[in-house]
Parts: C-alpha cells; sequence; structure tokens
C-alpha cells in the first residue's frame, strides 16, 4: 500500500482536465461534467485525511467554478 500523499499533485495555475464532483446530495439537481481549466484553489485531504476526498477547484473558460477530486482530473500538457 502506498504511503499517504503529504503535498498536492497540483498547484494554483496548472491547467487540468477531467470529470467535475457532484456531492451525492446534490445529484438530483446537478451531474458531473466534462471540465477543462485552471487550477485556483488547492482543498484538503493531502495528508492522508480524507485523502480519497482530496479536492481542487477548477475555473472553467466561462468564469464558472468546479470542485473536482485529484483521482478524476489529470494535468493538460501543451
Amino acid at each position: 500500500m502506498a504511503a499517504p500523499r503529504r503535498t498536492a499533485p497540483y498547484r494554483v495555475g496548472d491547467l487540468v482536465t477531467g470529470t467535475s464532483y457532484v456531492a451525492p446530495q446534490n445529484r438530483g439537481r446537478e451531474s458531473p461534467e466534462l471540465i477543462t481549466g485552471r487550477v485556483v484553489q488547492v482543498g484538503s485531504g493531502w495528508d492522508g485525511i480524507d485523502a480519497d476526498q482530496a479536492y481542487v477547484w477548477v475555473r472553467l473558460a466561462s468564469g464558472r467554478e468546479r470542485q473536482a477530486l485529484i483521482r478524476d482530473i489529470q494535468k493538460v500538457t501543451l
């Protein structure tokens, strides 16, 4: 088993793509969507606490922001 990650794999400004996260209680009103944008905030879960829920906030080209779990996104390489 791998050791818990102590630092975020993404930094503010990274360009990422993947699927947005929607909390279970909100899935009746909202669905996960494919997203591409810049990381604007790094959330919690990096030091092994709730690591399966570690997340970032991503700003889309439209200016809206979406939450994404780190397991559901990847960096875009140009």
